[in-house]
């Protein structure tokens, strides 16, 4: 059987975690920021995987892969309620014009 060096995880997951940081910084809108979020939190999965695959005695990279997405996805269900809140009070869902927090 073939396995895939690690090396090789590490980089796709580095890769990832770069575009998806460069998304969540250079977007200009609340869905885009999002969505360079859960690229980084998929980098992150796929790093612990790759440390739990070389550790077979160990489940916690598998244990913590499976909080960090259910984090995920309770993050992703708080930030759409915001954002359809702001969008409902401001039409827009562009962080440059949101800028008045008075109520």
């Amino acid at each position: 059987m073939n396995t895939i060096p690690l090396e090789h995880y590490l980089l796709v997951a580095a890769a990832l975690f770069s575009i998806g940081l460069a998304i969540a910084i250079t977007k200009r809108h609340f869905i885009g920021m999002l969505l360079g979020i859960e690229l980084m939190l998929n980098a992150v999965n796929i790093n612990l995987i790759a440390f739990s695959r070389y550790d077979p005695e160990k489940l916690s990279g598998q244990l913590f892969a499976l909080f960090v997405i259910v984090v995920a996805a309770a993050e992703v269900t708080i930030a759409l309620a915001i954002i359809m809140r702001v969008y409902g009070h401001y039409k827009t869902v562009d962080p440059d014009q949101v800028d008045d927090l008075k109520r």
